[in-house]
């Protein structure tokens, strides 16, 4: 059995629930718990022999997000794209463009754990357009998208919510993904179903 991934594209629908998803999110008003600007924090003095915990010394400066639609919400206006962030977006869109918003999540967790695991590409486009993985790839290249999609806005901003962290995933640490009509009878440690799509450590 080769590592590539099975009925990838099979597993993705004509897009018909991300064309109408992604207008729904534009109605989302992001929710942050705001830093507060030079908190109080207090004195602690350890005994002697003692060291101060970590989180009584800072405080805590992130920003959350009470879901993962408001995260995706919140990147939605930003501009800047780097290679990374465009070949992300594609995969996210070729792949799970027809998926809930974590079943697109979970499948951009997939191609940054492979490019941090050292067993495949060494970046996030070489993760994409290794041979034999990815059956949108044509040629070695990410076909281009419309970018007044709207599936492939919303592709954009969660792909910025993974590459920020900005939200956890339940397949966080997944290699390995098919659709769930697929039975490749993998040997491999089932971490998560979402939406159409089984996956895998």
């Amino acid at each position: 059995m080769t590592l590539a991934i099975v009925g990838l594209a099979a597993g993705s629908s004509a897009g018909l629930a991300a064309e109408v998803a992604p207008t729904a999110l534009a109605t989302i008003q992001p929710a942050y718990v705001p830093s507060i600007p030079n908190p109080v924090v207090p004195t602690v003095t350890p005994a002697p022999g003692e060291a101060v915990a970590a989180d009584t010394q800072q405080p805590d400066d992130t920003i959350a997000y009470p879901t993962l639609a408001a995260a995706v919400a919140a990147q939605q206006a930003r501009g800047e794209m780097d290679d990374d962030l465009r070949c992300l977006a594609g995969a996210i869109y070729y792949e799970s463009k027809g998926e809930p918003l974590a079943g697109q999540l979970a499948v951009a967790e997939v191609i940054l754990n492979r490019a941090d695991s050292g067993r495949f590409g060494s970046s996030i486009c070489g993760v994409i357009t290794q041979p034999g993985q990815f059956s949108f790839v044509r040629g070695g290249r990410i076909p281009s998208v419309d970018p007044s999609r709207p599936a492939w806005r919303t592709a954009l901003a969660v792909a910025r919510v993974a590459l920020d962290d900005a939200w956890e995933s339940d397949a966080s640490d997944a290699l390995y993904f098919h659709a769930r009509r697929a039975a490749p009878g993998w040997g491999r440690v089932k971490v998560a179903s979402i939406g159409n799509h089984v996956f895998y450590r």
